[in-house]
């Protein structure tokens, strides 16, 4: 090649190629300020909450689980009521949200609250059809007293962080099933406004065993001799977590306040103690202070 013409050429050129690197160098200086801008500004991936039921109907307990996020446990709120949560395996909580048949049917809008972040989950509750029946009370029935009311009401407000039960909860008493939950009452032929059964009765041999369904510690011994004259002698347990079984009318008591219970072990014996109709066992659940159907705490059970 010609060295004039050469020369030439690179003089031509090398502007050019100045002209390209500067402007390569700016486009990618441009396309690394669009990445960076939306990288800041994208917010992060919504945390994942699992809800079981996801179907739910009246009386059943629904489970909130929730990734955790360092140390603090998330809140969960429906409507103005907010449920705590509790850490489980996996580095998550969960928390419990109780529904009766005193709630209505229809859409629920949960607020799931984890770090200053919000989540909302919409559920449908679905009705059911709870059974009616009439009672009638030997001796007219009774209201109870001051004092078992008030030690009854401090038991449901019970909430031990440790969760003490595992698996599917056991059967109490082998007796059939004289009354399932929910069952709205006349009693004596007066209807129970805003009453239904919070619990499920088995109607055993006077004096069979009862067992704790569930592993637990027990809060709660009542007796008639100290005023229990509607529920009759009665025991509490607490499982953990807002989790808790009532047991009432009963003939003899086996355990005392303290009590630490596995699941299977005798209690007590069923009898006809307080207001009953006859010898039978209630055994109750109650999650955060509300009555709810034992039946899928005895079927799937909550881990």
């Amino acid at each position: 090649m010609n060295t004039r013409h050469s020369g030439h050429w690179l003089k031509t050129i090398r502007p050019f190629t100045r002209y390209l690197w500067s402007h390569k160098i700016l486009v990618t200086l441009v396309l690394g300020s669009i990445a960076l801008l939306t990288w800041l500004t994208t917010p992060a991936q919504a945390f994942q909450v699992q809800v079981s039921p996801t179907n739910p109907q009246l009386g059943d307990t629904i489970s909130v689980i929730v990734p955790a996020e360092g140390n603090a446990a998330p809140t969960v709120t429906l409507g103005d009521r907010s449920y705590p949560s509790y850490p489980i395996s996996g580095n998550r909580f969960r928390a419990f949200v109780p529904t009766s048949p005193l709630d209505r049917p229809g859409r629920l809008n949960l607020r799931v609250n984890r770090g200053g972040e919000t989540q909302a989950i919409a559920l449908n509750l679905r009705g059911r059809s709870f059974p009616t029946q009439r009672i009638t009370v030997r001796g007219g029935g009774s209201d109870g007293t001051d004092f078992e009311m008030n030690r009854v009401a401090q038991f449901r407000e019970v909430r031990s962080p440790q969760k003490l039960w595992s698996g599917a909860m056991q059967r109490p008493n082998r007796g059939e099933v004289s009354s399932v939950y929910g069952v709205r009452r006349y009693y004596n032929g007066v209807f129970a406004e805003n009453y239904y059964h919070r619990g499920v009765d088995y109607a055993g041999g006077s004096g069979s065993p009862i067992i704790a369904p569930a592993a637990g510690r027990v809060v709660l011994v009542g007796r008639v001799a100290d005023g229990f004259r509607l529920h009759g002698n009665t025991i509490g347990i607490d499982h953990g977590q807002g989790v808790s079984s009532i047991f009432i009318h009963l003939s003899r008591i086996d355990v005392q306040e303290g009590d630490s219970v596995q699941a299977g072990q005798t209690i007590g014996t069923l009898g006809a103690t307080g207001s009953a109709t006859g010898p039978n066992l209630h055994w109750g659940l109650y999650v955060n202070g509300v009555a709810v159907d034992p039946v899928p705490w005895r079927n799937q059970g909550f881990e």
